[in-house]
């Protein structure tokens, strides 16, 4: 089967050119002009590369997309940029980026480099899921959605962060400091009353009894688990 390409451009020339050219290598090929689209697009159709344009439409420019989709998936992503300033290239390594493109491109170019990137990333069924199903607990990680019994349930920015640590190694232990380090930084590592407090925030807002907690349990003197039952 062949592999999948996310081309993510609001220019219908660059979109068609392309497609037409990676096509014609034998590459199967999605299209998104936004980016709230290519997120879920990368989250449901797992390509295995992303072609991202730096500059879109709307809130969220290529550096934020490319963040969303590393918080799910390590999905090879080559930046496309009209400029190659090494603080525009830096910014988009940071973001996650693997490789960048510089506009315009030839499609020897375009195609040698998208055959080499993926050679050096490419991980054979390592697909990341998307959504985490916990009992009753759902957690959308491209939408940045968490319901409970069916229910959208509204979390903070560092609430979410938390949960999302927790989900990633759901039913495995996290230390107080790897959580810390991880949700709000190395220098906030042996705060460990911050993170209780964070903990008793969510378990308020996911726990049908917080004070009995069914997800979210404490390992004592060690950390907290996202417990999910097994199957899910």
């Amino acid at each position: 089967m062949s592999e999948k390409i996310l081309v993510v451009d609001d220019e219908p020339r660059v979109v068609r050119l392309v497609s037409e050219v990676l096509k014609a290598v034998g590459y199967q090929v999605l299209a998104a002009v936004r980016g709230e689209p290519a997120i879920e697009m990368a989250a449901l159709e797992q390509p295995d590369l992303v072609l991202l344009d730096i500059m879109l439409p709307g809130d969220l420019d290529g550096y934020e997309v490319c963040r969303r989709i590393r918080e799910f998936s390590d999905v090879a992503v080559i930046m496309l940029t009209a400029k190659a300033l090494e603080s525009d290239l830096l910014s988009g390594f940071n973001a996650g980026a693997d490789d960048y493109l510089t506009k315009p491109f030839s499609a020897k170019e375009l195609v040698a480099r998208v055959k080499a990137v993926l050679r050096r990333t490419q991980r054979p069924e390592e697909k990341v899921t998307a959504t985490l199903t916990c009992g009753e607990l759902e957690i959308n990680f491209a939408r940045r959605a968490v319901k409970v019994r069916g229910e959208r349930v509204s979390l903070t920015r560092t609430e979410y962060a938390l949960l999302r640590q927790l989900a990633l190694n759901a039913n495995r232990v996290m230390l107080h400091q790897d959580l810390l380090t991880k949700v709000w930084g190395p220098k906030y590592r042996d705060d460990v009353d911050y993170l209780r407090a964070y903990i008793r925030y969510l378990r308020r807002k996911l726990e049908a009894d917080p004070s009995n907690p069914r997800y979210i349990l404490t390992s004592l003197g060690v950390g907290y688990v996202l417990a999910c039952p097994e199957g899910d």
